[in-house]
C-alpha cells in the first residue's frame, strides 16, 4: 500500500489546470449540514465565488432562484440563474458573458434529455467545456450528473441484473471520459442499468452515486466521497468475458467485473484504478504511477 496523505483542494483558477468535476447523486442536502454544497463554494472561491446555475433540466419554475438563495447563504458572493429554455437562448451574448465569469457551475435536476436536446452542440456547451479545461468548476445533480459524461444513460430498467435492453445511451457534454454516471443509485435500484453501460464500452468505470452523495474528482485524476451515501464504482479493466453481442433482450453475463463501494471520506485514484478507505485518508499522488 503506498504512502497516504490529504489531498490539497485548490479554489477555481487558481492555476491552468482543468477546474473539478462534481456529479451528484441527487436530493442533497441544502439547508441542515448542506455537506456537498457547501464544499463546491468553498471549492470555488468562498466569499468570491461567482455561481451560475443552469436549472434547464428541471420543469418547477423557481427550481433556479431556490439554487440562488441556497449558494448565497452558503457564503457565495454571486449566484445567477441561467433558463435556457430552447437551444435560441443558448446564443444570447448577455448569457454567455455572464457564463465566462463563472469560478463555479451549477446544473440541476430534471430530464438529461432535456439537457442533452437543449444544450448539445450549441456555444453554451462549448463555453462550459472550455472553461471548465481553463478551471472553472462544474457540478451537476441527478439529471445533470448523469449530462457531465461523453456517454450519457438518457435512460433504463431498475433492477440488479444486467440484461442488453436495459439501458440507452446518448452523448452527453463530455466533461469526463473516465466515467458513465447514475445517481438516485441505491435508492431506485440501478446497478443493472449501469452494469449493462458499462458492458457496451468497458473502458470506462461506471459511477453510481447515492442521493445526498457527491463524487469530487480533481483535475489529477482522484476521487473523494462526500455526503451521507455511499458511491460503487465499477471496474471492467479486467474484464474476461461479455455477452452483450447476443440476442437483444437476453441477460448478460459479465465474467471479473470490479466493485468498489466507497462511503463518504473513501478516495479513488482513477489512473491506478485503487480505492483507499476513509480512514486512511489518501493516496500520495506520486506513489500511485
Amino acid at each position: 500500500m503506498p504512502d497516504i496523505k490529504t489531498v490539497d483542494f485548490k479554489p477555481a483558477n487558481s492555476s491552468s489546470e482543468a477546474g473539478f468535476l462534481i456529479p451528484i447523486g441527487g436530493a442533497e442536502r441544502k439547508r441542515r449540514a448542506p455537506e456537498i454544497l457547501k464544499r463546491f463554494v468553498d471549492l470555488s472561491g468562498g466569499s468570491d465565488a461567482n455561481i451560475v446555475i443552469i436549472p434547464t433540466a428541471s420543469r418547477m419554475r423557481n427550481t433556479g432562484e431556490r439554487y440562488e438563495r441556497v449558494f448565497l447563504s452558503l457564503g457565495a458572493d454571486n449566484a445567477t440563474s441561467l433558463l435556457f429554455k430552447n437551444r435560441t437562448d443558448c446564443s444570447r451574448e448577455d448569457w454567455l458573458d455572464i457564463l465566462e465569469d463563472a469560478t463555479g457551475i451549477f446544473l440541476t435536476g430534471g430530464s438529461q434529455i432535456r439537457l442533452s436536446s437543449t444544450l448539445g452542440g450549441t456555444p453554451v456547451a462549448d463555453t462550459i467545456r472550455r472553461i471548465h479545461s481553463e478551471g472553472t468548476n462544474v457540478a451537476g445533480t441527478s439529471a445533470g450528473a448523469s449530462y457531465l459524461s461523453e456517454h450519457m444513460i438518457a435512460f433504463g430498467d431498475s433492477g440488479a441484473s444486467p440484461s442488453t435492453h436495459k439501458v440507452a445511451l446518448v452523448p452527453g457534454i463530455g466533461l469526463t471520459r473516465d466515467f458513465i454516471i447514475d445517481q438516485h443509485f441505491r435508492e431506485r435500484d440501478r446497478l443493472g442499468r449501469l452494469l449493462t453501460a458499462l458492458a457496451y464500452n468497458p473502458r470506462m468505470l461506471g459511477l453510481g452515486l447515492d442521493e445526498d452523495t457527491a463524487a469530487f474528482i480533481s483535475p489529477h485524476g482522484t476521487v473523494e466521497i462526500v455526503g451521507s451515501g455511499t458511491c460503487t464504482i465499477l471496474d471492467g479493466s479486467e474484464l474476461e468475458h461479455s455477452s452483450m453481442g447476443h440476442d437483444i433482450g437476453d441477460p448478460v453475463s459479465l465474467h471479473g467485473v470490479r466493485l468498489h463501494v466507497l462511503t463518504p471520506g473513501s478516495h479513488y485514484h482513477i489512473p491506478s484504478r485503487k480505492a483507499v478507505a476513509a480512514e486512511e485518508t489518501f493516496f500520495d499522488e506520486a506513489d500511485v504511477q
